[in-house]
Formats: structure tokens, sequence, C-alpha cells
């Protein structure tokens, strides 16, 4: 087997190994109730495809036509099982791991609630603080506002003063609203520093790895194609299936065909493009005047005329007729394929005789044998 081949058949064999894991896999999860009997009736499924797809290259002309449609449409319904079983694995997979996203999404939206309920109390508190520090700042100016009253010992019999009471009313006024200054920043430190611990824990989220990272190409082709992202990946595992299994079974037929290659069985077609090609001209049999070419060998031995010669018609077409010929240029008898049991093709041949003699009998006892036997006589047939 060439090195190409071998190739051939490992990556046939990998692929439709995975293929039919990742479908048992996905069988099992779809009847989990009795996943063990689901495992070995789609393990048995598996290798009863490939095996029957194997048989259907080589013997597609061999089998009648109702069991070969059988065959055919049995192979396609498994190919689709198995592409139904590799479709719940990849879904079921992708479901837990949006399931997890999708935990990390709420956990991400009840943070940002909480930031948003904790900014807005910081920006009331500082509203109420300027409104409060506005206050401060009127009646500071109150208390520095001065009266008119009369007073005769002074000129001019006007006196300019500052209110009692009204100093009194500024300055209790002043003294609540510094009270509640101090209410409220209290209660803006508290509401920040919430704000703070909602925002930090925000971050960690939105920085941790894992979800993120194996979806992160998911979510920017569900924005860039404006679709939600399970269509995108129900999308993606399509094309996986219409692929995987059909590629698995493919490359098996692909290996039969390298394997009858390799061993010698070419179409005929090629044989006459290469003739063409090269210009080859056939060899002429000097013992006869009918010349007997490659071209004519190749169609009298493709006994089904499927454009394939295999060993078996090649064999079949030997022990009919091809067994007169010359093999190499040497003589017929020389053949690897010869039956020297069917003695009566070569009795009446004395170079076959001496060749049996010296080669195939090989000793003393085989030659006697032979006198008492045969007689010497060649000039008529014996039988």
């Amino acid at each position: 087997m060439k090195f190409r081949t071998l190739l051939l058949g490992l990556s046939a064999l990998f692929v439709a190994f995975n293929a039919a894991f990742f479908s048992v896999s996905g069988l099992s999860k779809l009847f989990a109730g009795a996943a063990f009997s689901v495992i070995i009736m789609a393990s048995s499924l598996e290798l009863a495809k490939l095996i029957t797809a194997s048989y259907l290259y080589n013997y597609w002309d061999k089998i009648n036509k109702s069991f070969r449609l059988y065959l055919s449409g049995a192979v396609i319904i498994l190919i689709l099982i198995t592409s139904l079983g590799i479709y719940g694995f990849l879904t079921s997979a992708f479901q837990d791991t949006f399931n997890q996203f999708s935990i990390k999404e709420k956990q991400l939206a009840f943070l940002e609630q909480k930031e948003k309920f904790w900014s807005d109390d910081v920006i009331r508190y500082d509203e109420e603080l300027k409104r409060i520090s506005s206050n401060i700042s009127t009646l500071s100016n109150a208390k520095s506002q001065s009266i008119e009253v009369r007073d005769t010992s002074v000129v001019g019999g006007v006196r300019r003063t500052i209110s009692t009471s009204e100093l009194r009313i500024s300055q209790k006024r002043i003294e609540v609203e510094e009270e509640n200054r101090k209410g409220v920043q209290s209660k803006r430190e508290v509401a920040a520093d919430s704000l703070q611990s909602i925002q930090i824990k925000i971050l960690d989220l939105e920085s941790m790895e894992g979800v993120s990272s194996e979806l992160g190409p998911l979510q920017y082709l569900s924005g860039l194609l404006d679709r939600p992202m399970d269509v995108i990946i129900n999308w993606f595992i399509l094309i996986i299936i219409f692929v995987f299994d059909p590629l698995a079974v493919a490359l098996v037929i692909a290996f039969n065909n390298a394997v009858m290659v390799d061993r010698g069985i070419v179409k005929k077609e090629k044989v006459i493009r290469k003739r063409e090609l090269y210009d080859e001209v056939p060899e002429e049999d000097d013992d006869s005047d009918n010349e007997i070419t490659e071209e004519d060998t190749f169609a009298e031995a493709d006994l089904n005329k499927d454009g394939i010669v295999t060993e078996e018609e090649e064999r079949q077409h030997y022990e009919s007729t091809a067994w007169k010929n010359s093999h190499n240029g040497n003589p017929y008898f020389t053949h690897p394929w010869f039956d020297w049991n069917k003695k009566e093709r070569w009795i009446n041949d004395r170079d076959a005789i001496n060749y049996w003699l010296n080669v195939k009998g090989g000793n003393r006892t085989a030659l006697s044998q032979f006198k008492k036997e045969y007689p010497t006589d060649f000039t008529k047939k014996t039988y």
C-alpha cells in the first residue's frame, strides 16, 4: 500500500471515528433514559454504515438492483441519523456555555441596576448639598444686613444697627442647615462607597475570562449580522453537519478506490490516454498475424464492461483464453497463473514438457513417471 493511500485511510478512519463519537454522544443525550443501549445501537449502525458504503462501491454492478436501492437508502438515512446526533451534541454543548453566559449577563444587568440606583442617589445628594450651601450663604448675608433707627443723639437723627431678633433667627437657621448638610454628606459618602463597590464588581465580572472569550466571536458575528446569537450558532452547526459525516463516507469510498488502483486495477480510459499522450505502439507478436494489444486484452478482461478490471475478472479471462498468450515475451507456460494440473494444455508441447521436467518436476521420479504415462511421439495428440 502506498503512503498516500495509507494517509487517506487514516484520515477516513479518523473523521469517521469522530463523526461516530459525536453522533453517539448526541443520541445518548436525546434518549438519556436508555443511554447505554442507545450507545450500543448507534455504534453498530455507524460501523454498518461504513461497511455498507464500501460494499456498495466494490460490488455495485454485481448486486441486485432492489437490494442496491435498499442499501443506498439505508446509508443515506444513517448519514442523516448521524448528522442529527452531531447536531444534538453540538447544540447541547453550546447550550451549556450559553447558560453560563446568560447567568453572567443577568448578573451584569442586576449590578448595573444597583449602579444606577446608587449613582442617582449620589447625584441627588450632590444637588441637596448645593441647595443647603446656597441657603447657608443667603442666611450669612442676612446676618450682615443692617437697619436704620431714629436716634436724636447722632448727627442726622438716624443710626444704622443690626436687628438682634433677625440675627438670632438667622443664626438658628444656619445651625439647622449645617446639621442638614452633615446628614446629607454622610448619606452621600455611603452612596458613593456603595457605587464604587458595585462598579468594581462589574469590572471584575466583565474582565472574567472563560465564557466571554468562548462566545466572543459569536457576539461579534451577532452584532455584525444583526441576528440573535442562537440563530448564528444554528447556521454554524448546520454547516458542520452537512460536511462532517458525508465527508467521512466519501473518504471511505475514496480509500477503497485508492486501494484498487494500488493493486494495479486501471481504468481503460487511462490506458488509452497514456498511449495517445506518448504515441505508444503495441509490440507485434511474431508468432501470430493477429495482433493482440493491451487495449484488446483489457476489453476482453473487462467482463462486466464497467471500465475496471478486477483481479477476479483478470483470472477468469486468463483461465478462459488468455492462458495461451505469451508472458512478457516468454512462452505461455511461464506465466505464474498457468495451471499445470490441466495437462491437456501442454502435454503435446515439447518445450512445455521440458520446462515441466526441469523446473516443475525437479527429480528423476517425475521423469520416470512421465515416461510411463506419456508417449514420446509428439506428432499426434494423446487426448
